[in-house]
């Protein structure tokens, strides 16, 4: 079979190599027919090989060594002196199972709060976001107390608040006041992370360029407009895994509600342990919370790897 001929035409009398009319001195490969796969070289695939042993010669390893650590770290605590104490107060099987109904009908108290605070602290943390980033001078009261209400309530810790609000709302006698435990803990912890969350609101909103906002007037969209189909989908996309950390600590501090008295998780555990005069319903208390935030925790990491993956990505284009 005859091969197509690639050298170049020498140009004509009386043309240019630039003009329309001269040849083109591209050398042309014929077209891969149709349907056909691509079929990597020999040197591609051996880098190939080399790479998937290479992975899986650092999965053995890290396997191998987490594995030696653990079975160290295990042989130092069983041959400790205190070992059998511990395990009788810390890892009693009977104990754990004849407390587990109690504290998993606690920790659906704290699931409840802490879907409930998550909802109310969006929504109060990106008012106070919007009304921090924005520039109207007939806004400025606004500005100032949404600036003191963050500086206040991440400035307070979080256990004092809900003392504070558990113990001096119902004193104030309020027409309306709520009176049940949970629900006092609840506001306490709104109180306290929508400052947390109105700051990393604030943050995503102001890494979104100018330039996006004046793309969006110049097609003829209002301030109004401009922030709800322009600036925030960008910012919260951009803060979605620093907002996961802050829920996955939301979720663990529902326990601090245990110190007005209603029936979560550490409280149930703390009934139990001190009815029986055993530890063990601690570690049941922690192992619920650890079932829901580790994965979060992954969620929140895999966010992340996905963000700097587009950042990469924009970056090269």
């Amino acid at each position: 079979m005859d091969r197509p001929d690639t050298t170049a035409a020498p140009p004509t009398a009386g043309t240019a190599p630039g003009d329309p009319g001269a040849p083109r001195s591209t050398v042309k490969t014929p077209p891969a027919p149709d349907g056909a796969a691509y079929v990597p070289s020999e040197h591609e695939r051996e880098r190939q090989r080399y790479r998937r042993s290479r992975k899986r010669r650092q999965t053995w390893t890290a396997a191998l060594c987490t594995a030696a650590f653990l079975v160290v770290l295990g042989a130092v605590a069983v041959s400790s002196p205190g070992w059998e104490r511990v395990r009788a107060l810390f890892l009693d099987g009977a104990e754990l199972r004849s407390a587990f109904p109690e504290l998993l009908r606690g920790f659906w108290l704290n699931i409840q709060m802490f879907v409930i605070a998550e909802v109310l602290i969006l929504v109060l943390g990106l008012l106070i976001a919007l009304v921090r980033v924005t520039r109207s001078p007939g806004l400025q009261p606004l500005r100032l107390a949404a600036t003191v209400y963050v500086d206040v309530f991440r400035g307070v810790p979080t256990l004092l608040l809900v003392f504070l609000v558990g113990f001096g709302l119902p004193a104030l006698e309020l027409q309306g006041t709520p009176s049940q435990p949970w629900v006092l803990g609840v506001i306490a912890l709104t109180l306290s992370y929508s400052a947390y969350v109105a700051e990393v609101f604030r943050a995503g909103l102001n890494s979104v360029h100018p330039a996006q906002r004046n793309a969006a007037r110049a097609l003829g969209l209002n301030e109004r407009q401009t922030v709800r189909h322009v600036v925030l989908p960008q910012a919260v996309r951009n803060v979605l895994p620093p907002l996961l950390n802050d829920f996955i600590a939301l979720q663990k501090d529902t326990a601090l509600v245990a110190v007005l008295g209603p029936l979560e998780a550490l409280r149930a555990a703390q009934i139990k342990a001190d009815y029986d005069f055993n530890y063990t319903p601690y570690l049941g208390a922690a192992l619920l919370f650890i079932a829901v935030t580790i994965p979060l925790t992954r969620f929140a990491d895999r966010l992340q790897r996905r963000a700097a993956e587009r950042t990469r990505a924009g970056a090269a284009r």
